[in-house]
Parts: C-alpha cells; sequence; structure tokens
C-alpha cells in the first residue's frame, strides 16, 4: 500500500469510532503530517480524548495521556532524576515523564500552572527535555494535542497569547448534528454490548486490523513536502498574516477589532497546513481553496483583539472570514 492509501485507511478508521466529527479528524490528520501540535477547544463530552485515542490506537504509536491539575509539577509531565543504589553502587538515573511518547493527550492545559504549561511547550517547540544539565530528545514522531474547556474558567490559567503561538491549529469543536448524535447513541451502545459480551465468555470480538506503520506518516511528510506552492498562492499567505499587521488599509472594521497581529509562524503554518489539505485533497499543488479551508485554525488564536471588538461580541472567526473578504489572490 502506498503512504496514501494506508493514511485513507487511517482516516476511514477514525470514522469509525467518532461520529459528527469529520472535521477533527482532518485536523488531527494535518497536526500529524504536518508535524505540529493542536490546541482543542470544546465543550465536555465532544469527542476530543475519543479523536485522540482513535488516532494512537490505529496508528503504531505510544500514547499517553497527561491530566492537567492546579497541583501538577513540571517534573510530573517530563520525568525527574531518581537516586537509585544497589550494593556499594548509587547512580541517578533519569525516568522519563508522560511527554515521552508519540502521540501525547495533553487535557485541561489551562488548569495547569504556567511552570507545568512551559514545561510543556518547551518540549513541543524544542522536541527535547534537559534535566540536571542532560538533553533527552523526543521520539521522531511526536505530536501533543492539548485541550482546554471554555466553560468554567475559575481556577484555569490561560495561556499566554505568546506560548499559544506555538500551537500550529486552535481547532475548535461544536456540538454535532442531530442526525449524528443518534448514530453516537447506537456506536457507543453497540461498544457497550460487545465489551459485555467479551467480559461474559460470548462471541469472540473480532480480530482488529494490523496498526497502521509510522513510516507511511513520514513517507506522506516527504510526499506534501514536494507539494507544488505557486508565487501567487505564496504571496496570497504572506498577504493575509500582512493584513493582521497592518488592518488600517483593509476596510473599516479590522482596524477597530485587531489590536495584535500574527507573527511569521502565522505564515509557515498556513504554508504546512495548505499543502497537507492539499495532499489529503489528493492533489499535488496548492489551491487558494486549501488555504482558505484551514486559515481560522491557523489564525484564530495568533490575533490579539481589541477591547471594542470584545464588547461587540466579534470573534477571531469573524475577523478571519473579513480578512478573506478584503484580501485579493494576486
Amino acid at each position: 500500500m502506498t503512504a496514501r492509501d494506508q493514511i485513507d485507511d487511517l482516516r476511514s478508521r477514525m470514522g469509525q469510532s467518532i461520529i459528527g466529527q469529520r472535521d477533527v479528524i482532518e485536523r488531527l490528520l494535518i497536526g500529524l503530517l504536518a508535524n505540529g501540535n493542536l490546541l482543542v477547544e470544546g465543550l465536555p463530552g465532544l469527542a476530543k480524548t475519543r479523536a485522540i485515542k482513535a488516532l494512537a490506537r490505529n496508528l503504531e504509536a505510544d500514547f499517553s495521556r497527561i491530566q492537567f491539575t492546579p497541583d501538577l509539577l513540571p517534573s510530573d509531565v517530563t520525568g525527574t532524576e531518581v537516586y537509585y543504589q544497589s550494593g556499594d553502587k548509587s547512580e541517578f538515573r533519569f525516568e522519563p515523564g508522560p511527554i515521552f511518547a508519540n502521540i501525547v493527550l495533553a487535557d485541561e492545559i489551562n488548569r495547569a500552572p504556567a511552570k507545568v504549561q512551559a514545561a510543556l511547550l518547551e518540549a513541543m517547540e524544542e522536541r527535547q527535555v534537559t534535566v540536571a544539565g542532560t538533553t533527552h530528545p523526543m521520539e521522531p514522531l511526536f505530536m501533543v494535542m492539548a485541550t482546554q474547556n471554555p466553560v468554567e474558567q475559575e481556577g484555569t490559567y490561560p495561556l499566554p497569547e505568546a506560548q499559544m503561538d506555538r500551537f500550529l491549529m486552535h481547532v475548535l469543536i461544536t456540538y454535532p448534528p442531530v442526525e449524528d448524535e443518534v448514530e453516537v447513541i447506537r456506536l457507543v451502545r453497540g461498544e457497550e454490548i460487545a465489551a459485555m459480551a467479551g467480559q461474559g465468555g460470548g462471541t469472540a470480538p473480532t480480530e482488529k486490523p494490523a496498526a497502521i506503520p509510522q513510516q507511511a506518516v513520514f513517507d506522506a511528510r516527504a510526499e506534501i513536502g514536494a507539494i507544488h506552492v505557486s508565487d501567487a498562492i505564496e504571496r496570497y499567505m504572506a498577504d493575509l498574516v500582512n493584513a493582521t499587521r497592518i488592518p488600517s488599509e483593509f476596510g473599516d472594521d479590522l482596524p477597530r477589532w485587531i489590536e495584535i497581529g500574527a507573527s511569521p509562524r502565522a505564515s509557515l503554518a498556513l504554508d504546512k497546513c495548505g499543502r497537507t489539505h492539499a495532499w489529503l485533497a489528493g492533489r499535488d499543488y496548492v489551491d487558494p481553496e486549501d488555504i482558505r479551508a484551514i486559515a481560522s485554525d491557523v489564525l484564530r488564536h495568533r490575533l490579539g483583539l481589541t477591547f471594542e471588538a470584545q464588547g461587540e461580541g466579534v470573534t477571531p472567526d469573524r475577523v478571519v472570514s473579513e480578512i478573506l473578504k478584503q484580501v485579493a489572490l494576486t
């Protein structure tokens, strides 16, 4: 099987266990193939944890989950030096923390203090952890999906804007349509019945297909690197980001709404995600629609809105939508 066939198989398997969240599946795959990390925000029960588990379960990868709490320490994430003594010999050994996995779920990241958030984000950015003067590199396949709950702000530590910029995309999860929710009920009911049958010695569970190898991801990344990006598309991406920095040149609303524009990381993220979106669509070139499809996910956490915009209830998505209207493809 080719890398595309294997990634399509992975997407299909994830879709069988996650109903009504097709965009989330696609964004997870984009984050994986673009070698980035995702910040996922949504109300409880919208399959955030289930999505990342479905990805890890069907991929040949180690998975770890970190539940962020106010009493968590940086060493609880990165690991620490432990003193061992055996006979006359004694030494300090590094015990890796849960960050040392291929796919890491950082659940409710905004419930941990700034030191813990910084430890996680350093590992995400540098792909390594330094403890007691020794550097420990992460695995070649490494992705963090951090979640945060938009409600219950008491006892939380919001991520600073500069640190949020390190996430490739900020994905919002909304309620599924009613028809999909009916399918969710049936799916979970079927899983519970199958689990009880297995515990009671009933019908033997069907054999799980073999996990998709990590090499498929690396091969797909190589193909994505060869995706053609025209000069016009490159300029279009740069113009979109630049519009957030000089909003006064793009209509009357954007200057009232934008206080801080996006950094060059936004342009790099548009390029990576645009090429990956095109590859998933089966094309060997980037189309303007690829950029528009992922623009909100790339930009929504990189914009600083004015108090006026917040008072009017203007969302980052509305700002991005206005930018897409104002900036032309030249």
